[in-house]
């Protein structure tokens, strides 16, 4: 996503207003006529047309910037809150197209050299600052933000993150895996789109002489783009899926830009498109159906790829309209859309888009909270305050005199002043060093893998190993004794006193969290059997625990860690839990450890383990999300995994979960 004020029809210093184009060098003359068919976006000297600021397009921005901040820290509260991108596209297609055709319209035409300078005067000042900041901060607060900077550095500096993240096989939506520079997927879109559609546009207008056929060409590419969306999504249509791969992609998102183009073109000569009535009813109903997808949809429905986007798109194609016509109509909403702190936001969205996710990563890690919790509401609120501080002084100070200046006017004026022996031009200059010599100590001392992963990978070999030498023989086997006889009659596990942890028989299944605390499980029971196993869920819990009981190797003791990947939310979970614990029996003492994260169905997630659990008195939960709750530190950087901390904290509860159910446990007396 870009928010640019330049992206903008000729925005000038953060204001949504149209500045017209310089004269044109070449064969063309300043003020000559268009060519034949070109449209004009509006008349030329009136209102709407050259120099007119667009009205109520800061404060949609704003609104939109405030709906994905919101989805990055509180993803259970504005689930949709990543649809805020998609109504960026529609702005930046939209006034994209403007500017070009305004161009076209005061020199016959497009001076690409030219449009592509003032883009990179708007984006790259930003987000180099954004970079050279982020990254050696982050080296040194968490060392596991910085896995994989050189491969997502070389994605920044190219804008083509998105198809950079698609080929390492990323994951967007996994709250579990932070990296630091995601957030520059949608930026290499645009930039994408600002290098292709100019040329596009030049053609389109060469070669296609009727206007009304240029709008059906680019809105069958866009629908084109929703088709492919589709298509590469079907596949792995359901729940639970990875969207990525269509997420990600230019050629699968771009609807939203080209829809924006499209009304540009099917409006330009014949002036607003809402007008009368429908001016002061339909962006309403539309924001109020903008807002309901930001709140209701989820990132993890399949109605979202591609038709809850598209909805969003539309949507927006709406509110941009509503802006256009407020040129010449002032409507209340548009008025509201003019709030100073939406106008102020708005300027700034593209510095608080760019500086939000580096800043809430780093201050996760270095504030360890959960969600829920006093701290993580501290680390939300110092995040929200470093992004808007950060934010404001890269526009005043850094994007602002490129932008007014260029880049050559810009250094000369930062030297000037360095000259004449300024204290802070001579401090800018140091820690403009000192952030570069930083950011290529951050890059090259990266480490390979997070302490996440190799805790993972130390937990299951640690598993193996100590599979090998009690590998399948089953208690009767082992001891040589019949199986004892349980309290109902029927024949139960082998029976040790639970105190005594080097005889206690524990058997273990679980994914990832549990991988990662084997070794702690394993020094508290030497005897006991892990089966950690990365991104399992309840349903790979039935198929292991079945195998287990076929082969003679579940013990009396069983331990289940399974929902933190989705939870309940893929279908049939609940049951699978539910056949689980019947495949287990009564007879066999049962800990279920409910899950962490940030995800927004964690809750839901643990409320569901507790009504599977409830009335077994076998079976007892482990309430691992309250211990960390109430002791931040114990997790890795990702906010889901158990460090060395975590790990032994982890370790006594389920300890002290297993000892709740030893009196319910024991023989009946004769």
């Amino acid at each position: 996503m870009v928010l640019t004020d330049d992206a903008r029809p000729g925005l000038v210093a953060g204001s949504a207003t149209a500045a017209a184009p310089a004269p044109a060098a070449g064969p063309t003359t300043e003020g000559a006529p268009p060519p034949a068919g070109v449209p004009t976006p509006h008349s030329p000297g009136s209102p709407a047309g050259h120099g007119a600021r667009i009205p109520g397009l800061d404060g949609l921005r704003a609104l939109a910037v405030v709906a994905v901040v919101a989805f990055h820290l509180a993803p259970a509260w504005v689930p949709g809150g990543f649809l805020g991108v998609d109504v960026f596209f529609v702005v930046s297609g939209f006034l994209i197209t403007t500017l070009l055709l305004r161009e076209v319209a005061g020199t016959s035409w497009i001076r690409l050299p030219r449009f592509w300078v003032r883009r990179a005067r708007r984006l790259l000042p930003a987000i180099a600052l954004m970079l050279v900041v982020s990254i050696p901060v982050a080296r040194l607060v968490e060392p596991d933000l910085t896995v994989g900077i050189g491969r997502q550095l070389l994605g920044a500096v190219t804008f083509s993150t998105n198809w950079v993240e698609i080929a390492a096989g990323t994951d967007y939506f996994d709250e579990s895996q932070p990296e630091l520079l995601r957030i520059l997927w949608s930026l290499a879109i645009e930039e994408q789109f600002y290098l292709a559609w100019p040329v596009l546009l030049v053609v389109l207008l060469i070669a296609v002489r009727s206007a009304a056929w240029r709008v059906r060409i680019v809105a069958a590419g866009a629908l084109v783009s929703a088709a492919a969306m589709a298509l590469l999504f079907m596949p792995a249509y359901g729940t639970g899926v990875d969207p990525t791969r269509v997420y990600y992609g230019t050629d699968t998102h771009a609807f939203g830009l080209l829809l924006g183009a499209a009304v540009t073109l099917r409006w330009a000569k014949a002036g607003p498109a809402l007008r009368g009535a429908r001016a002061h009813l339909l962006p309403p109903l539309a924001l109020a159906g903008l807002v309901a997808l930001f709140l209701l949809l989820r990132s993890d429905s399949p109605l979202t790829y591609p038709l809850g986007l598209l909805a969003a798109s539309l949507l927006a194609l709406v509110l941009v309209l509503a802006c256009d016509a407020a040129r010449t109509e002032p409507t209340w909403f548009v008025s509201a859309l003019e709030l100073p702190v939406l106008r102020w936001v708005g300027e700034r969205s593209y510095g608080i888009y760019l500086w939000h996710w580096p800043v809430a990563c780093i201050v996760t890690a270095a504030v360890g909270a959960q969600p829920g919790t006093v701290w993580w509401g501290v680390g939300t609120g110092l995040t929200v305050v470093l992004t808007v501080v950060l934010a404001a002084a890269s526009y005043r100070w850094v994007e602002m005199p490129v932008r007014r200046l260029g880049f050559r006017g810009a250094l000369r004026a930062l030297l000037g002043a360095v000259r004449t022996s300024a204290v802070v031009p001579k401090g800018a200059v140091v820690v403009a060093v000192l952030a570069l010599v930083g950011t290529g100590a951050a890059v090259t001392s990266a480490p390979e893998r997070t302490a996440t992963e190799l805790a993972i990978a130390a937990g299951i070999q640690a598993g193996q190993d100590a599979a090998g030498p009690h590998a399948a023989t089953g208690a009767a086997a082992r001891t040589g004794t019949p199986a004892p006889t349980s309290r109902s009659g029927r024949p139960g596990p082998e029976r040790l006193p639970f105190g005594a942890r080097e005889g206690a028989h524990v058997s273990a299944f679980g994914d990832s969290v549990l991988a990662a605390a084997t070794p702690a499980i394993l020094a508290r029971y030497p005897r006991a059997q892990v089966e950690g196993v990365v991104s399992t869920d309840w349903l790979d819990a039935e198929r292991m625990v079945r195998a287990a009981k076929r082969e003679g190797r579940l013990r009396e003791t069983v331990l289940l860690n399974f929902g933190t990947n989705a939870g309940f939310q893929l279908d049939g979970s609940a049951d699978a839990a539910r056949n689980v614990l019947d495949m287990i029996g009564p007879d066999r003492r049962v800990v279920l450890v409910n899950s962490v994260g940030i995800s927004y169905w964690v809750p839901d997630a643990n409320k569901t383990l507790d009504r599977v659990a409830a009335g077994r008195e076998n079976v007892a939960v482990a309430d691992w999300h309250a211990l960390v709750d109430e002791h931040p530190g114990l997790l890795h950087a990702d906010a889901t995994h158990p460090n060395l901390d975590g790990v032994e904290a982890y370790t006594d509860l389920v300890e002290q979960s297993f000892a709740t159910l030893e009196p319910a446990l024991e023989p009946a007396p004769e």
